[in-house]
């Protein structure tokens, strides 16, 4: 008996580090590639689909080698494997993917995550499925699938853990390390399962208690039941990330759920109950339609979060439920979690690389829900029991009514949504839509909600600079203040409608940074910022950051730094390697001007450690907005070592900064958006 707690143990063991380790990685990688790509939601977007196709891998690496492979030649070609894949640790991006700023994001970044972390992320993928065929060799009394939930309680246990305990008490370089060292403990317990396998008997694939082999039907319902998931985790990311809140971190949530609906669906007792979730899962689908007609201020933020992670939540159960209520004789596990990577893999593929190329909007969303709607009625309808045949034609009259209204909501609000908009197009960078208000007499960028830019559309008021950039706000007064001392050589990273330029007078140059295309056609086609200036303009495409680090100096009297999209936080724009190329290329009284309003991040501390350890000062300058004008309140913090500058008579009203205590700069290997929450 102790045996075989022991060897129980030593399985649930090895698959739970298996798990953690492969959701310790996602967030490790994307934290390193993240600025090299402008840092971009849609780079983990993209990352997520690496991660499932690497699984899908996996899957089918171990479904070939326990039908196939006899256990000794199992134990060998796995053993081979795991000893290979501690050749790659440990793990580091190499410097030669960094992106020149012409190439596509998408594919430099999978062919980036495969040379870095494929070989190690493969094997880990393989782990769930192999382990527990073994598993149910060794005990076939045995059922396997509670492993499934101890893997996913490992995956939510390391998502959990990275944000709080791991990224703000570790550099990368360290994360690596521990990473690496917990992988070497993986390859040894794996290894360990792998040798005892050896001399095993080969699992049966048929089998009179239930092992009869699946249908196509099963197989192609058991990948659609989990595309779906897939396909609502990422798509509701983004809106609530763009339309309710967008808070750093937000996307620990959908994952967090949609994990732990995995664990209670496929532990022991199994908490999914049809007669419990499906009449929640249709309040549900109705919510997650419905909440994206109302206004943003219609509900609270907390209001509005609770009931769209509610009702994803409800939708991955139902998924997930109707999954394990599904699954086959463990004979065929493995070609099991084969069709359920499948099902990840193509709902990652439709939101990483479908939607972002061939849509022109955010439609994701509600083709998740309509999908989740359809499939779980294909899994439960054909399952049910009636006492009246009447019940089961009005039951396929109620879902028909319900599926074409759904649909119809969300059609409606897109066709609304695009209502009066002069431009939406959508590429690997997000969505971006342009709109002209007659009544105010302006044209409008919008990010989501965000405001990118506005211009009014009068011809007398072409040239006035509106939004964050008013003649009252930080960079304006930064601007007219170094302006009184000649020609101006200004650096702007973030491009917008070009609302800067308008303080440019002929003589001056302006160096404009961006890393979206779609901008800079859309500030040059919609607005005419660009094409009135006076002065002299460039544009270089790229991420700025990598773009400054090839450039020689640039000798700039100002230089804005503006890339922020919404409240999200380019955080390689503000680690202390980034301050240095920012005073690398200014003049030595020059004056760097960083745009800080946000709503739930407090960057005071950032900006004030990395100027102290430059030996510069900081200034805050507030102001408030003015509906009239298009302008918006705004915050920016003015940094230089010229002391005479900020004696100006117009930063009689800017403050100080206090050094924060305690604070650690960020850096290119640290970084803690904990640290900095309001």
């Amino acid at each position: 008996m102790k045996i075989d707690l022991r060897l129980t143990f030593h399985y649930g063991l090895t698959i739970f580090l298996s798990a953690f380790l492969l959701f310790q990685v996602q967030p490790l990688i994307g934290k390193m590639i993240l600025p090299w790509f402008g840092g971009s939601a849609a780079v983990w977007t993209t990352c997520m689909l690496f991660f499932q196709l690497v699984l899908l891998l996996g899957y089918f690496y171990s479904h070939w080698v326990v039908r196939y492979l006899t256990p000794s030649r199992q134990s060998m070609v796995h053993g081979a494997l795991l000893l290979i894949s501690l050749l790659l640790i440990p793990i580091s991006p190499s410097l030669g993917w960094k992106p020149l700023g012409d190439e596509n994001p998408t594919l430099r970044i999978l062919g980036l995550l495969t040379v870095s972390i494929g070989l190690p992320y493969f094997v880990l993928s393989t782990t769930g499925p192999l382990l527990q065929a073994w598993f149910a060799r060794e005990r076939s009394g045995l059922v396997p699938y509670r492993l499934f939930a101890l893997s996913n309680f490992g995956s939510m246990l390391a998502l959990l853990a990275y944000p709080v305990a791991v990224e703000p008490v570790f550099p990368t370089l360290w994360q690596s390390y521990l990473w690496s060292g917990l992988f070497l403990c993986f390859v040894v317990a794996c290894g360990l399962l792998a040798w005892r396998g050896r001399k095993g008997e080969a699992l049966v694939f048929a089998s009179h208690d239930g092992g009869a082999a699946p249908t196509w039907r099963n197989k192609l319902l058991w990948a659609a039941l989990a595309a779906c998931p897939s396909i609502l985790m990422v798509a509701d990311t983004s809106f609530l990330t763009t339309n309710i809140a967008p808070i750093p971190m937000i996307w620990v949530a959908p994952l967090a759920l949609y994990l732990l609906s995995f664990i209670l669906s496929y532990e022991r007792r199994g908490w999914y109950r049809r007669t419990v979730f499906l009449p929640l899962f249709v309040v549900g689908l109705s919510a997650l339609a419905y909440l994206p007609t109302m206004g943003l201020n219609e509900l609270s933020i907390y209001v509005s979060m609770a009931i769209n992670l509610s009702a994803f939540f409800v939708a991955c159960m139902v998924c997930h439920g109707e999954l394990s209520h599904l699954q086959p004789h463990p004979s065929h596990l493995t070609g099991y979690y084969l069709m359920l990577s499948v099902g990840g893999v193509v709902g990652g593929f439709f939101v990483g690389v479908i939607a972002p190329y061939w849509f022109n909007s955010n439609y994701e969303l509600s083709i998740g829900i309509l999908l989740a709607g359809l499939v779980a009625a294909l899994a439960v309808l054909p399952d049910m029991k009636y006492s009246r045949p009447a019940w089961r034609r009005l039951t396929l009259v109620f879902t028909a009514v319900f599926l074409l209204a759904l649909a119809w909501i969300r059609i409606d609000d897109h066709l609304y949504d695009t209502q009066g908009a002069e431009v939406t197009a959508r590429n690997f960078y997000g969505t971006l839509q342009v709109f002209n208000n007659s009544e105010r007499g302006s044209r409008t960028m919008l990010h989501g909600q965000i405001t990118h830019g506005r211009q009014f559309t009068a011809p007398d008021k072409l040239d006035l600079p509106t939004t964050y950039y008013s003649p009252d706000g930080g960079v304006g007064k930064a601007l007219q203040v170094k302006a009184e001392q000649g020609p101006l050589r200004v650096g702007v990273i973030g491009l917008g409608v070009g609302t800067l330029v308008a303080y440019g007078r002929k003589g001056d140059y302006f160096r404009l940074y961006e890393i979206d295309p779609l901008v800079v056609a859309i500030a040059y086609d919609n607005f005419s910022f660009l094409s009135r200036t006076p002065a002299a303009t460039e544009i270089v495409l790229g991420d700025a950051r990598l773009q400054l680090e090839r450039e020689p100096d640039q000798k700039f009297d100002v230089l804005v730094v503006d890339a922020f999209s919404g409240d999200s936080v380019p955080i390689h724009l503000l680690t202390l390697e980034a301050f240095a190329q920012y005073f690398r290329h200014l003049n030595s009284d020059g004056v760097l001007a960083v745009h800080i309003t946000n709503r739930f991040l407090d960057l005071r501390p950032v900006v004030k450690t990395a100027a102290s350890q430059f030996g510069k000062d900081v200034r805050l300058v507030d102001s408030v907005g003015i509906p009239e004008k298009l302008v918006l309140r705004s915050r920016w913090a003015l940094i230089g070592g010229d002391a005479a500058f900020f004696q100006h008579r117009a930063f009689g009203a800017a403050t100080t900064v206090d050094t924060p205590s305690g604070f650690k700069p960020w850096k290119d290997d640290y970084s803690s958006i904990f640290s900095v929450l309001q």
